[in-house]
């Protein structure tokens, strides 16, 4: 009988382990096809801020194995960035036979959107940010000072940024999942606009540079990525709870029967 409870788990384990394989096999794939060109990967996530320098200024690397070993660590990053398709189809192949029809139809949707608004909120802080910001602490430096950033803070720095700025554009998703689960509705999201508005510009200020231009650049995004969660929310208000209500009222039934 101990052995009979043990072998769905340990079937669900082989799978785990499946798809994690196929995980790592996808993120070595890529960064094999990427490891040539390491240099200019660095090259081009650098290049915002090159371009604020002042003239004769560059970047420098303050530890002796830092030229080799940072342009490697920003490959296998990208790698990853990259790989998340694959990664996410991985998550979904596993989590599925355990879903409902109704949950399946709201989780697939949710990965692709949410992995969509992560690569927007990446771009949107290469475009956008890293350029005004990265002109501002050029033109606030000391007299005297010369700019010479160390290639490793510089790459640590940007990739703080990179995730704080996917994070924050996945507000839709976390507003459509906190009504279908019932945790709030459009209704109270419409209340609590104005709050919602101040706390937008608080994050923009946490995340830009101190300059109302930077912080309003994050804020309106965001706050507009706000209103299109309470938009579609209105969609899904309510079903999780009532499709879990189905199910159970289902269970019961087979019960009875039994």
């Amino acid at each position: 009988m101990a052995v009979e409870d043990t072998q769905p788990l340990i079937s669900h384990l082989i799978e785990l382990r499946k798809r994690l394989l196929n995980c790592i096999i996808a993120v070595f794939v890529i960064f094999l096809a990427l490891i040539y060109f390491a240099n200019d990967i660095y090259h081009i996530v650098a290049e915002p801020l090159i371009r604020q320098m002042p003239a004769g200024a560059t970047m420098i690397a303050t530890e002796v194995a830092s030229p080799f070993f940072t342009p490697i660590k920003l490959t296998i990053i990208v790698s990853v960035f990259l790989a998340v398709p694959v990664i996410l189809y991985q998550v979904w192949a596993f989590i599925a036979p355990a879903l409902y029809r109704h949950e399946r139809k709201l989780v697939m949707p949710l990965l692709f959107s949410s992995t969509l608004l992560f690569y927007v909120g990446v771009a949107f802080a290469y475009f956008i940010v890293f350029p005004l910001a990265f002109g501002f602490f050029a033109k606030t430096a000391p007299q005297g000072v010369q700019i010479a950033t160390d290639i490793t803070h510089y790459l640590d720095f940007v990739m703080t940024l990179f995730l704080a700025f996917g994070v924050a554009f996945e507000v839709p998703v976390v507003i459509v999942l906190l009504c279908w689960t019932g945790i709030t509705t459009p209704e109270d999201l419409k209340k609590k606009r104005p709050y919602i508005l101040v706390g937008a510009f608080v994050v923009g200020m946490l995340l830009t540079p101190p300059d109302v231009f930077s912080q309003t650049l994050l804020a309106i995004p965001m706050y507009c990525l706000f209103e299109v969660g309470v938009f579609f929310s209105r969609y899904y208000v309510g079903k999780g709870r009532k499709s879990e209500s189905d199910s159970e009222s289902v269970d019961e039934e087979h019960h009875t029967e039994s």
